[in-house]
């Protein structure tokens, strides 16, 4: 039997009843079949293939995620030895740079450093003294205030020597004035720091 879709005119659907499937139509049946194949065939795509594929895509990510999560922790594990040895480093220069740190009973020193490096610089103190304690998280800023004449070369030299000092200390908030008779009144403030936690080595 040919199938024709020209038939489908012909057919009169409501002598079509589900109670007698034997006896309908030839084209019908074939169209039945074509219905249930395909609602078939999207039904189970839709239950089986489809969910098949969200998991097998969802294990595709995962195992590039964990490819990528070994390969940056086998590149740590391989570098163990280095970053070790770089935290040792670390740690020596943190216990040389708080080394450079006035403790509590090198702190009166640091003005009569401070007073030497500036006659030394053919400078003339015309006030130096301590201002209040400045409390951070993990140190503590010990400012001391200045106002020193002399020339433009000999606050250079002062700096320099300042700079050269076997503990930390850094200059601040400068001003410059013209104090007549080719002199200049430099008022500066020197801060050194106190580190505040644990004990020193």
């Amino acid at each position: 039997m040919n199938f024709d879709l020209k038939s489908l005119q012909d057919i009169d659907w409501n002598e079509i009843e589900l109670d007698n499937i034997g006896e309908w139509p030839f084209v019908v049946k074939v169209l039945c079949c074509v219905i249930v194949v395909v609602i078939t065939f999207v039904v189970g795509y839709s239950l089986l293939v489809s969910t098949s594929i969200s998991r097998y895509e969802s294990a595709v990510n995962a195992e590039e995620e964990f490819r990528t999560s070994y390969r940056i922790k086998y590149a740590r594990a391989n570098n163990l030895d280095l970053y070790r040895q770089q935290m040792l480093d670390m740690e020596a220069q943190f216990s040389q740079l708080l080394r450079r740190l006035p403790t509590s009973n090198e702190t009166p020193g640091l003005l009569d450093d401070l007073t030497y490096v500036g006659t030394s610089s053919g400078l003339t103190f015309l006030k130096i003294g301590w201002l209040p304690e400045v409390k951070k998280e993990f140190y503590t800023e010990l400012p001391i205030k200045l106002e020193i004449v002399g020339t433009y070369h000999e606050f250079g030299k002062f700096v320099g020597k300042v700079a050269q000092l076997p503990r930390i200390v850094s200059l601040h908030d400068f001003q410059i004035e013209n104090a007549g008779n080719n002199d200049l009144v430099f008022s500066v403030i020197a801060k050194t720091y106190r580190y505040e936690q644990g004990e020193r080595k």
